[in-house]
């Protein structure tokens, strides 16, 4: 399968985790569904492990435990950053520098395409910033610590897949285990934080695990760490710069299952970004 088709499948992916991670932090709160994820996720590469594989090394360790450090990074910043607002600025912003922070290391490492592939790469860019629009009446203008925070969550993403990046080719899910290690002992830790300081409450959600949340939240962890191997999988078989942009366009899977499940309206603007997607995607498989 064409590392292009990889990539654009591992945004839908991902964009369906971030809606159900949405459905249930309004159940759990965010911080205790980014922590349930990262258990959930770990089981379900432990029990893929025994048939998928991989050699266990420092290198494979070390690679993936540092990128579990950088997405709890971003997490942080991205929840802060949006619950600030506006999502319509904020959303599209975060979006493009995840794709442009790793974009750039790979032209940089030597990512090399001929004319179709920079208009590809050009065409993904500007669908990554429609698609993730979100239309937001009387938006005001954000505040410089927004746009910084923003700014910061989307290069954390970008980092992410660096590091991913770097991984040994032999390493199979490796590298994601000890990713989803990292992340769960972080968070879960953060959990451990607020609940003895709010004691009663933590999130503005009552302490207790709800069996509905906590469900939708393991499985949005499960789809999260299905787009990582996805992820991983298109690293390997192309390059960063094209997964970085396509990876990018995670948004569509959001705003596709809430037109779907919630009957959200989807912008028209959003249309064209996908639209677009679609188009770049396929011009870069061809590259």
């Amino acid at each position: 399968m064409p590392a292009a088709v990889l990539g654009l499948l591992s945004a839908v992916v991902y964009g369906s985790a971030d809606f159900l991670g949405g459905v249930a932090a309004r159940r759990i709160g965010p911080v205790r569904t980014t922590a349930v994820g990262a258990v959930s996720g770990l089981l379900l590469l432990l029990l893929a492990l025994p048939f998928v594989g991989g050699e266990w090394s420092a290198a494979a360790l070390g690679w993936g435990a540092l990128s579990g450090l950088a997405g709890s990074v971003a997490v942080g910043l991205l929840y802060a950053c949006l619950a600030i607002g506006p999502m319509s600025i904020l959303s599209p912003l975060t979006a493009l520098m995840s794709a442009v922070v790793p974009m750039a290391w790979g032209l940089l490492g030597g990512d090399r395409f001929g004319a179709i592939g920079y208009v590809a790469i050009g065409m993904a860019l500007i669908a990554v910033v429609l698609v993730g629009f979100v239309p937001e009446k009387g938006a005001v203008r954000p505040t410089a610590r927004a746009l910084l925070m923003a700014v910061g969550a989307g290069a954390m993403i970008g980092v992410f897949l660096i590091l991913l990046d770097q991984t040994p080719e032999d390493s199979g899910v490796v590298p994601l285990i000890a990713n989803r290690a990292v992340n769960g002992a972080v968070m879960w830790t953060l959990v451990g934080v607020l609940v003895l300081r709010a004691r009663r409450r933590v999130d503005g959600h009552p302490p207790h695990l709800g069996p509905r949340g906590t469900g939708i939240a393991a499985a949005g962890g499960a789809l999260d760490v299905s787009a990582n191997v996805l992820i991983l999988l298109g690293l390997r078989l192309g390059d960063l710069t094209t997964m970085s942009v396509l990876v990018a366009l995670y948004p569509a899977g959001t705003i596709l299952l809430a037109a779907i499940v919630l009957r959200e309206r989807v912008a028209p603007v959003q249309w064209v970004g996908l639209v677009l997607a679609v188009a770049a995607a396929a011009l870069l498989s061809l590259t």
